[in-house]
């Protein structure tokens, strides 16, 4: 599987990303740049997080706009997978691929907590070969 990590100015954590895709998952994986338009080539799109633009106005707003966020919406309508974490996933629900909107948090504070993961479902094309275990391996410190 060849999977494309989008660099936004501001993406953070696109790095990690690579690691985890090419050394964890031994999968081809290629930076792209936001003004890129095309993924034909990629089986996978990945939006990691930071702070796409700066996030001035609202996370992901500007972002939407980016060439490569069309060629995202043609990927995910061709049945390609595409994720979004933190910021990327924030993109995603700007850029109209995701139901629903954003809204301020109750404090507007920034929370920083551990959570943890568990599958739900292993019926969607991200889980349907994993447990909870593996996903605990896949992200453990490198």
């Amino acid at each position: 599987m060849k999977v494309a990590v989008i660099v936004f100015p501001g993406s953070n954590c696109d790095n990690d990303a690579y690691h985890i895709f090419k050394r964890k998952l031994h999968l081809d994986v290629s930076f792209v740049w936001h003004k890129e338009n095309d993924l034909s080539d990629y089986e996978m799109i990945f939006i990691p997080g930071g702070f796409s633009y700066g996030d001035y106005l609202r996370a992901g707003a500007i972002a939407k706009f980016s060439p490569i966020m069309n060629q995202v919406k043609i990927a995910a309508d061709q049945g390609k997978l595409v994720m979004g974490v933190c910021n990327g996933f924030q993109v995603l629900v700007e850029s109209g691929l995701l139901p629903g909107s954003l809204i301020t948090n109750k404090n507007v504070k920034f929370l920083s907590r551990d959570v943890e993961l568990k599958v739900e479902s292993s019926s969607n094309k991200f889980t349907s070969n994993l447990n909870s275990d593996e996903i605990e391996k896949l992200f453990e410190k490198y």
